[in-house]
């Protein structure tokens, strides 16, 4: 069974059956969950209270029309080596990246958006459907809502932690770049190239819309 959590804070309940570094990661991504729900997404959060050794410790489904922000944490090393290189006072500030990069799948689905080109875009005649193997088209789609999601963290960031934005871009890029080869699936190296730079992201708009901006552009370019 996994274990729902409200997180608006925690329950004592909830609370006393999460392990130190559940509530921490809670805790970190809990601004960010605050401000999706005051959107109007649908969020809940699920705790895996099983061991998950090789999971991806933070992940987001879809189901039922709700977002499912689930932790797998217990026994997976990957929950601690996706932040070895951190400090351990900045990896709070990571861990809020990747909560808003989750956020910003959940965006895409509640939106009905989910695998689609943004409104009034035209893929060049070359790129368009039909262009691809399955397998190339399936990769390429997931390419582009991690390069949709992997924007709106930044953006998240970059409003809230200006100071800490080049480092968390920084450790963005190394993770991208330890992950695999350019035409991944997780590959999103042309993005974050278009996030690195003075007047990258407009403040004043969500961070759904500045991901936008920036997400068509690097489209353009994604074959």
């Amino acid at each position: 069974m996994s274990l729902l959590i409200a997180l608006s804070p925690l329950p004592a309940v909830a609370a006393a059956s999460l392990t130190d570094l559940e509530v921490r990661w809670l805790q970190a991504g809990q601004p960010v969950i605050a401000f999706a729900r005051a959107q109007g997404l649908p969020i809940d959060i699920i705790v895996q209270p099983q061991e998950a050794p090789g999971a991806v410790p933070l992940a987001l489904g879809y189901a039922a029309g709700r977002c499912k922000l689930v932790l797998s944490l217990r026994g997976n090393a990957q929950a601690e080596g996706i932040l070895q290189d951190v400090l351990p006072a900045r990896q709070g500030v990571m861990i809020e990246a990747m909560t808003a990069h989750e956020i910003g799948h959940c965006q895409r689905y509640a939106q009905g958006d989910w695998h689609a080109l943004p409104r009034g875009f035209v893929e060049p005649r070359s790129m368009q459907r039909g262009k691809l193997t399955p397998l190339a088209q399936e990769l390429r789609e997931t390419r582009r809502e991690e390069g949709y999601a992997d924007l709106v963290a930044l953006a998240w960031m970059h409003a809230r932690h200006p100071g800490q934005y080049k480092e968390v871009l920084a450790w963005m890029r190394g993770v991208r770049a330890a992950g695999e080869a350019v035409d991944g699936s997780h590959a999103t190296q042309a993005w974050l190239a278009l996030a690195d730079g003075a007047g990258a992201f407009d403040d004043s708009a969500s961070p759904f819309e500045q991901a936008q901006v920036l997400w068509r552009k690097g489209l353009s370019g994604d074959k």
